[in-house]
């Protein structure tokens, strides 16, 4: 992995119990904590803690909205593996952060974040810029604090990147009031983190180990669904061994996509709602189902009436809470994918006979693949993704928004290779994928960066193209742009009659000018040929790029599961 400001002079930690301001010890706890870049945006109640980062050697990116500000951390820690630190200041700037602090709860990322306040002394009294923080965010975060006395301070941030980053990973949320910032105390940052009521476990119980492998020997038809704690646990390498060894085909979330290579003869492809004929029919008929890290959404489950309806089902999760909370489950397993992956290649292998069922797999594959139907006159999305992915030989970090693109690159940009894929999966958030591809390209340097987004999406976080040019950051932004809200219109179409109510949006800016107003290199393309001479010319570059792909405005995801069906129930598969 790249650095971030690796260059930059940083002074040396201060030694144990000294007076400090409250701001300084947020810098100097940032530094303790190895943080390498914070997204922020100043504001009247974090004044305190910006003046003290002014000298302090570390690297700040002013994104242009509190919003693309925590998106651009989400991206920095899904590819980092290290937390995301953020900084807002209070009322607006927090409130703008919800939705992110949201998206991060949800898909497991870890995140610090810093809310300034209102001083202590008018707190309740609707001051100017005043928003309960606490109350609005208790649901949506992993843990949250309010700090009371300037001395809690160290306590509370070592506390909060602990919180953050171990067990299931997770946003914490630190609210600053201005005194608290600006009061002096003393600074020890030397404790160690105590906190009984918080003890992930990550090592597994034996007897449950070893009931899934008798589970294995007993099985005729099993699978794995393997979700997004394989990728977070950085255990894809015994996640491979496994599978190999027992010789079990995996399915793969959404967000798990890049834990299995897509391009190995035991990975059936994506489940769920948008997935692979052969990876849902596995599901359905299995007779053992093995979900590692996978929370078992409704977009992966379809109707639970039909999910699985043969399987015992084995859940491994490092948060107990998941297992059960949708599916009834036989064989829970509490622990870290890795751990428990470990665990079971320490035991003997099961040798279950599953050739039959292979070969059952194997001709579904070849029967009903992925298709669309190809075009001499319009450009078609899912070909987009396709030429990206031979442009970028596979081996990009691609970001996307939420909608038919983010469909489009699930299921044709094979990802071959682990934390390469950033995308928002459980509050599926517009204008996600953008802020998150400037975080992804803070956290690797070197990496090529595509960032695949909606026309509609794109327009609410596009203001960061600003830091982009700041930066000089290599971001390749793609719009897939049908001239709609996509997949609102897809749904009008099939369960609305045609109705289409507010979700096509013909009146656009013009997208080369809008790139060059931001001093970025704009492309565009409506033919093959044309996307061809784009991409070729984009990515022969090391600069911010912005492509506006203009695609056949109708085209809709396929296969499809409807809302209320089961997974065998899908529509628009082809033989």
């Amino acid at each position: 992995m790249g650095t971030v400001g690796a260059n930059m002079q940083t002074k040396e930690p201060v030694s144990a119990k000294v007076k400090m301001s409250g701001a300084e010890m947020m810098i100097e706890a940032l530094k303790r904590e190895n943080v390498e870049v914070i997204f922020g945006y100043p504001g009247g109640a974090v004044l305190p803690i910006y003046d003290k980062l002014y000298n302090s050697g570390m690297f700040h990116v002013l994104t242009r909205h509190e919003q693309g500000g925590i998106h651009a951390a989400e991206g920095y820690a899904r590819i980092s593996g290290n937390p995301g630190v953020v900084i807002a200041t209070s009322g607006p700037g927090a409130t703008n952060i919800v939705t992110g602090l949201a998206d991060a709860m949800i898909d497991s990322l870890p995140l610090v974040v810093f809310t300034g306040q209102v001083a202590s002394n008018v707190i309740g009294s609707d001051a100017f810029q005043e928003a309960d923080v606490l109350g609005i965010t208790m649901p949506i975060t992993k843990h949250s604090y309010q700090v009371r006395r300037v001395e809690d301070l160290p306590k509370i941030i070592k506390e909060a990147f602990h919180i953050a980053t171990t067990g299931r990973p997770g946003p914490v949320l630190i609210d600053i009031p201005k005194d608290m910032a600006a009061g002096e105390g003393e600074f020890s940052y030397d404790q160690e983190v105590n906190l009984p009521g918080y003890q992930p476990t990550y090592n597994p119980n034996l007897l449950q180990v070893k009931k899934l492998i008798e589970a294995v020997k007993q099985a005729k038809k099993p699978v794995i669904l393997a979700g997004a704690g394989i990728l977070h646990s950085y255990a894809s390498e015994q996640f491979k061994k496994y599978v190999e060894r027992e010789n079990i085909p995996v399915t793969s979330t959404l967000l798990g996509l890049g834990g299995f290579p897509a391009n190995h003869p035991l990975h059936l492809g994506m489940a769920g709602m948008h997935g692979t004929y052969t990876a849902n029919m596995a599901l359905y008929e299995c007779d053992l189902l093995i979900s590692i890290g996978a929370r078992f959404d409704d977009r992966v489950t379809g109707n639970l009436k039909h999910f699985a309806p043969n399987a015992t089902v084995a859940h491994i999760d490092i948060d107990p809470a998941e297992i059960g909370k949708n599916v009834p489950t036989q064989i829970p397993i509490v622990g870290d994918a890795k751990e428990v992956l470990t665990q079971l290649l320490l035991q003997e292998s099961a040798k279950g006979d599953f050739a039959q069922w292979h070969k059952e797999l194997s001709g579904r594959k070849q029967d009903y693949p992925l298709w669309y139907e190809k075009s001499d006159e319009l450009l078609k999305p899912q070909q987009v993704i396709e030429l990206i992915h031979q442009y970028t030989k596979g081996e990009a970090i691609v970001t996307t928004d939420v909608g038919q693109h983010q469909m489009w690159t699930a299921q044709y940009y094979k990802f071959n290779d682990p934390n390469k894929w950033v995308t928002s999966g459980g509050l599926g958030t517009m204008g996600f994928g953008f802020p998150a591809a400037i975080g992804a390209q803070l956290a690797d340097r070197e990496a090529t960066v595509v960032a695949i987004v909606g026309d509609a999406g794109f327009q609410m976080t596009l203001q960061e193209l600003s830091v982009l040019k700041e930066l000089d950051l290599p971001v390749k932004v793609v719009i897939i742009n049908n001239q709609s809200l996509g997949m609102v219109r897809q749904w009008q179409e099939i369960f609305y009659e045609e109705r289409y109510s507010h979700s096509l949006i013909p009146n656009q800016p013009d997208w080369l000018k809008l790139a060059d107003a931001y001093g970025i290199k704009g492309l565009q393309a409506t033919t093959t040929e044309e996307a061809h001479e784009v991409l070729k010319e984009a990515f022969a570059t090391r600069e911010p790029v912005l492509m506006n792909f203009y695609v056949a405005p109708t085209e809709n995801v396929y296969p499809m599961v409807a809302p209320g069906k089961g997974l065998h129930e899908m529509v628009g598969v082809k033989p």
